[in-house]
This record gives structure tokens, sequence and C-alpha cells, in this order.
């Protein structure tokens, strides 16, 4: 039977993509790029940068921690205050947010469509870059067979990865024999990229309280990339996500998860809207281009 998954590649389609043309982008951060957006400080950067920062820390073995933001996780902090620590150390934050992107430029500030960033904006440019290099990347989270198929269709795909993954299914209380063997599996791997892929909060809170132990690499908190590469989960089309439709395409798709998180927890949002709209209106920014 043909594999119809959103992400199966022919198997030219990354020599392809390196020989298309590239839009520029910046190769330095600038300080008005990371700005304050409802109480958070985020980085307003494209995906291509979100890469270029990665290969230069993982070409110099640092451990790093890239997270992400949209309107769950703003939501969440509320609910979970350890959350706040994970993002305070945070080296980068990308914006996962259609939404979050255009109330920044409502507030006068640098924010442009393509500063949206999630793992399915820059998963094909990523996954070339790992062939290329022959990096190692591991993946924690998700169910047994589901990251299993994923990793084979993966390393059949890009064949100069490196991929190794762990299900979510453990007890990661800190100290328990559990964390203790998958926290001991990782430095033995020891990845060049480590993708923690088991809900939020759980893998934001199990990448705290297990930070210092870990390798040095670039660490990332991907929700259920994994899920998509197998084809468990269908993603929408990259254009939704641009015009910030996304979010209605999953509700469909699955409202009786979804429904709480997308029409029900934005409201718990509103003082932080309110108030970022009322400083930028005393700054004068309302209405002025960024």
């Amino acid at each position: 039977m043909t594999d119809t998954s959103p992400f199966i590649l022919p198997k030219a389609a990354g020599t392809e993509r390196r020989q298309q043309v590239r839009a520029p982008f910046r190769k330095a951060r600038r300080e008005r790029e990371r700005v304050r957006l409802l109480g958070q400080t985020v980085d307003l950067v494209r995906p291509e940068e979100v890469l270029h920062h990665v290969e230069t820390w993982v070409e110099a073995r640092r451990k790093v921690l890239i997270a992400n933001h949209n309107l769950n996780s703003l939501a969440l902090l509320q609910k979970e205050p350890r959350l706040q620590r994970f993002y305070e150390r945070a080296d980068l934050v990308e914006v996962d947010s259609t939404p979050l992107i255009h109330f920044a430029k409502l507030l006068g500030l640098h924010g442009k469509a393509f500063h949206r960033c999630t793992y399915l904006d820059w998963r094909d440019h990523f996954w070339s870059l790992v062939d290329r290099k022959g990096w190692r990347v591991m993946y924690i989270g998700g169910a047994p067979k589901v990251v299993e198929r994923a990793r084979g269709r993966l390393a059949s795909e890009y064949p100069g990865a490196d991929i190794r993954v762990r299900d979510g299914f453990f007890i990661a209380t800190p100290g328990s024999r559990d964390n203790t063997v998958v926290v001991n599996e990782v430095k033995a791997f020891d990845p060049h990229i480590l993708f923690v892929g088991m809900g939020m909060p759980r893998q934001e809170l199990w990448i705290l309280d297990n930070l210092d132990a870990l390798p040095n690499c670039a660490i990332f908190s991907v929700g259920a990339a994994f899920d998509y590469e197998a084809g468990e989960q269908k993603a929408a089309p990259r254009w939704m996500g641009r015009m910030g439709l996304e979010w209605l395409f999953r509700l469909v798709h699955d409202p009786k998860r979804l429904a709480r998180r997308y029409l029900i927890e934005p409201w718990s949002l509103s003082h932080l809207i309110v108030s970022d709209l009322w400083t930028a209106f005393r700054a004068k920014r309302i209405g002025r281009a960024a």
C-alpha cells in the first residue's frame, strides 16, 4: 500500500531543497527581536535563524534549551508556576502561534508572519541538516510503536542521521528508577539534539528536573512531533499555519481533546492582553509600524 503521509518525501527531496534559492536571514540576534508578550519573554526569529543558531551551538557542543510559547503554554503558566523556571532557563523561545505574532504587531513590536516557528515549520530543513552533518538525534515521548515507526521513516529518508527513540511511558519522578534509566540512556547515546515530546507541561518539567544531568546538546520541547512523522496525527497544511488557522484544523480533527484548549483557555489570558494593550497605548506604540 502506498504511504500518503505528508512527511514522506521523495528520495531526492533533500537534494532539491538544498538547490533552491534560500531567503536571506539574520545570523546575529538583535535586541528588538527579544520582546515581552503577555508577561513572557519570546524571540521573534525565523525558522532559518533558529537552525543557524542551533548549528552553531551544536558545533560548540554547548548545552542549550530551545522552548516555545503559544496560547496553551501561557495558560498553563497560571496553573503550574514551576513552568516559569523552565522558560527562564531557555536560550531561545520560539513563538508557536500566529495569533501571538499578530498581537505583537498590533502592539507596535517587531512581529512579522515569518516569525512563527514550530517543528513543522522547520522540520524539512532540520532533517536535511542532520542528514548532512551526521548528527545523533534522540526523541523521548509518545507510544512505543509510534515512535519506532517515526524513527524508521526518518532513518529511511535521512540515512545520514543517527536516530534513537524512547517512548514516554515511564515514571518521570526525579530519582525514580524509570527516570534514572532514561537519563542514563540519553547520556550513553550522547545526542547532538534531544527532542522531548511528552506534551505540555510534562515535557517542560521533565527537562527542567533533569537539565543538569543531561549531556551537552541542543534540547527542544516539541510535543507530538514524532506522532506527525509516524502519520499518527495529521498535520495542517502549512498555509493554514501561516494564516493562523492551524488551531481550527486541529480542533475539527480532535474536538473532544482540544475544545477546552482553543475555545476556553485563551479567555484566562484576558487580563494580560488588556495590560499589554494599555502599556503599548501609553508608550504610543499602537498603530505605529514596527
